[in-house]
């Protein structure tokens, strides 16, 4: 016969008795073990016992039961042991899903205090019941306590939680904390003074306010923090600093057994503003996005601005993005150069107006409202970037500068005009970081010209590569030497030993190849791994 591996599984909801010596844990442990010892003509071991203590039975994040379950699937335990069934769970879906997982693993569960056979149906509809009403207990139990919280709240009593900023607790009443009740105060006086959560936070960090700092019964250090405008607005809307205590759930507010720091004019004052700038949006973080609103795809889908968790900016649409750094210099670029053209295919007026704008010397927020008035759209398409500009000198007007003239007639710029609007393409390349991975914020945007200084340097590397390739025979060395892989060296070679031919008409940018197109043409026409190791 087989020996029968069984685990005992004990768990107590609170620690109230954990410290005595012999608790309600070690009672369910050796009822137990006894029971298995008297089951010992059936082969059955006892293995171990997982105790979870303070831990309720409503939810499944326990850890000795999680080990319990691991142990399960690797053969550790054929039968779990409880002392009643509710120890294992409270929950009917819980309780289901486990006893899925224990048919899954051949598991047999036994409740000592009430006769389970778990293979037979009337022993499942038995457990089920059982379930039912220790669920319904708990819950019932949680209404006691969600009614005497609503008792309590109703006479103005504290009932617990974190200490707002301005009150230490003492024998569970709130009693004021001068020091910090004056900050409270401050931040009051200064909202109503600046009326913006971002001015007043900043000025709270400055001054050394933060948010309330307290220790658990465990004597863990919380709080203590930089106030945020998101902490700010929960101060400034908390009525238990006008000696309130309310009830969320029930939209009610009544006198507290605590003093109130603030009156009631200058938090009904604060109310006010607050409620009067509810829909005025303000940025804790704008975004730097200079072209924002402006770069659309070619099927006419707007980019968005997005922010990485490494706070880098990006223009993007579902799935694609376009790094803003790199973007907004291009689009700088292309409108410097084109306000400091010639012009000459403009009509006067239009030119003579924008000749008259410095918009290279403009700090950024003025360029920000140049680009609004100026730029009509960026279309971004596969290598390209087309730019339509609006050149009509009445929506330019406010930008335009009798000091500043642009006499260039020698700088020129390839554009197409139709009416006010000015259409400028600009050539670039997308060149991924990982050619492996798709697009999600790793790739970056190059000029014709950054292009193709990266693909000559390509070559040079390649070529650098052939000589050291040549001179010793062996990919490995050559790749220890220059502190690369072989499958890169591989890469380079290719280039190294592409047809002269085609290398000329790369170099002589007749067409625009990105370097990633350069190695997929080079390792569908030159050597393999087989052939460099013949040469």
């Amino acid at each position: 016969m087989p020996v029968i591996k069984c685990a005992v599984y004990v768990r107590k909801s609170t620690e109230h008795g954990l410290e005595q010596e012999f608790n309600s844990l070690l009672n369910q442990d050796e009822s137990c073990k006894a029971y298995i010892a008297s089951q010992a003509f059936n082969n059955w071991e006892y293995v171990r016992t997982y105790t979870d203590a303070a831990i309720s039975g409503g939810t499944m994040e326990r850890p000795a039961l999680k080990q319990m379950l691991d142990d399960m699937t690797h053969g550790l335990v054929n039968t779990v042991v409880v002392y009643k069934v509710d120890r294992l769970s409270r929950s009917i879906l819980d309780f289901h899903n486990m006893m899925k997982y224990f048919d899954k693993y051949n598991c047999n569960f036994v409740s000592i205090t009430q006769a389970f056979d778990t293979s037979t149906s009337m022993g499942k509809l038995t457990l089920n019941m059982l379930l039912s009403f220790a669920q319904f207990e708990r819950e019932v139990a949680s209404e006691r306590v969600r009614d005497k919280i609503r008792a309590s709240k109703a006479k103005g009593l504290w009932m617990g939680g974190n200490p707002p900023l301005g009150y230490d607790i003492k024998d569970k009443k709130l009693v004021i904390n001068e020091a910090e009740a004056q900050q409270v105060k401050q931040l009051f006086e200064k909202y109503l003074e600046l009326q913006s959560f971002v001015d007043t936070a900043t000025y709270a960090r400055r001054i050394g306010i933060t948010t309330k700092h307290w220790h658990t019964i465990k004597n863990k250090p919380m709080g203590g923090r930089p106030l945020k405008p998101y902490n700010l607005h929960l101060i400034l809307t908390n009525k238990i600093y006008i000696g309130l205590i309310t009830h969320k759930k029930l939209g009610t507010a009544v006198r507290g057994e605590h003093s109130p720091i603030i009156s009631e004019e200058l938090f009904n004052q604060v109310q006010e503003i607050i409620k009067s700038r509810k829909n005025t949006r303000e940025k804790t973080s704008p975004s730097p996005n200079i072209f924002s609103n402006k770069v659309f795809s070619a099927s006419g889908e707007r980019f968005y601005n997005q922010r990485s968790n490494q706070k880098l900016f990006y223009y993007a649409i579902k799935g694609f993005y376009l790094p803003a750094v790199k973007l907004d210099k291009i689009g700088i670029d292309t409108i410097c150069n084109f306000l400091n053209s010639d012009m000459k295919n403009l009509p006067t007026q239009n030119a003579n107006a924008l000749k008259s704008i410095n918009f290279c010397d403009m700090d950024y927020t003025h360029k920000k409202e140049f680009i609004g008035a100026f730029v009509t759209r960026i279309i971004y398409t596969k290598n390209q970037l087309t730019f339509y500009l609006n050149t009509n000198p009445d929506d330019l007007a406010g930008f335009m500068s009798a000091e500043y003239i642009n006499q260039n007639t020698t700088n020129t710029v390839d554009y197409i005009v139709s009416g006010n609007q000015v259409i400028i393409t600009v050539p670039v390349i997308l060149r991924p970081f990982a050619n492996t991975r798709f697009n999600k914020g790793n790739d970056t945007i190059l000029t014709v010209s950054e292009n193709n200084n990266l693909i000559v340097k390509a070559f040079a590397t390649a070529w650098r590569y052939r000589e050291m390739y040549e001179e010793c025979g062996d990919v490995d060395t050559v790749a220890r030497k220059v502190g690369s892989t072989p499958r890169t060296i591989y890469k380079y070679l290719d280039i190294a030993y592409m047809n002269p031919e085609l290398v000329n008409n790369i170099l002589s940018a007749k067409k625009i190849y990105s370097l990633k197109e350069i190695f997929a043409i080079a390792l569908r026409q030159h050597l393999s791994y087989n052939q460099y190791n013949s040469i």
